[in-house]
């Protein structure tokens, strides 16, 4: 079953005292195009994200999202960082030296409040990483789900496509006797305005060179065989979006060389009919994987 590129999956959850929570977008691209967001202190995990992320994805824009933050009964545990405040005081005591005159002295408070001297501790990535990567697994898992269920939709309409552009097919190989037929009443209707007598060797050999150049059923054959191999390659696992478009691109040449080779109207419509479906089944597969 083909998958589509488009995908949505989300997981949240607590791994010790922090709330953790992953959001994973995709849209459809020529290749894997991967675009990672992770907290500073996370950047430890980013390798093996990738390559989870890489075991799900063949192509497409992936963007993945990691949030974290402290649970709110457990802010996490804090430290004074002692050199800094040593260094405020000795500016502090530098300045009133500088000046010869105390200033306003300084308070524990405003000294907690200056950036940097208040500091959390670093979380152990070691023992988190588990836990995160586990609730990572759950936002791939509910984005394949996703991904394999707009499949089955592209699947079943690409399917009805094939059987549609068969159709066409068929009608127009129903046909080929009757256009024969045409050509050949066209042409004795032409030479019977000529008033010297046709020599019917030379009429047969028009004939029959006007029914080569006339002859579609060649490219009827590559349509039926080419949709096929599509339906066949609609109920594999592995990623098929270039074949499928590979094979769109030989059915489009051979919708052309019909339209070319059109003797008469209906085969026309028949040809521009194929083409129409060819383009609604381009449109779709550029989104399958």
């Amino acid at each position: 079953m083909i998958r589509s590129m488009t995908a949505f999956g989300a997981a949240q959850g607590t791994v010790d005292n922090w709330r953790v929570s992953w959001d994973l977008r995709a849209v459809n691209h020529r290749y894997l195009d991967l675009g990672l967001r992770l907290p500073d202190p996370l950047r430890g995990l980013e390798l093996e994200v990738r390559n989870r992320i890489g075991e799900s994805f063949k192509r497409g824009r992936v963007e993945c999202t990691l949030a974290w933050k402290p649970l709110a009964q457990e802010a996490g545990p804090t430290r004074v960082d002692p050199e800094l405040v040593r260094g405020l005081l000795d500016a502090l005591r530098h300045i009133e030296a500088l000046e010869e005159r105390a200033w306003a002295r300084c308070s524990a408070i405003d000294l907690l409040r200056w950036p940097g001297v208040m500091q959390e501790s670093e979380p152990d990535i070691a023992a988190l990483g588990p836990g995160i990567l586990a609730l990572l697994d759950q936002a791939l898992a509910e984005a394949l789900a996703f991904r394999e269920r707009e499949g089955a939709q592209i699947a079943a309409l690409l399917d009805n496509r094939c059987a549609d552009i068969r159709n066409a097919v068929r009608a127009v190989q129903a046909r080929l006797p009757t256009v024969l037929v045409g050509l050949r009443e066209k042409l004795m209707a032409r030479l019977a305005e000529v008033t010297a007598t046709p020599d019917a060797s030379r009429l047969e050999q028009e004939l029959v060179y006007l029914a080569q150049k006339m002859d579609v059923a060649e490219e009827l054959d590559r349509l039926t065989a080419h949709t096929t191999e599509m339906q066949h390659i609609l109920t594999q696992r592995e990623p098929a979006g270039r074949r499928l478009d590979f094979l769109l691109q030989e059915m489009n040449r051979e919708a052309n060389t019909l339209a070319s080779k059109s003797a008469d109207l209906e085969t026309t419509r028949a040809a521009v009919d194929i083409k129409v479906l060819i383009e609604q089944m381009r449109e779709q597969v550029q989104n399958v994987e």
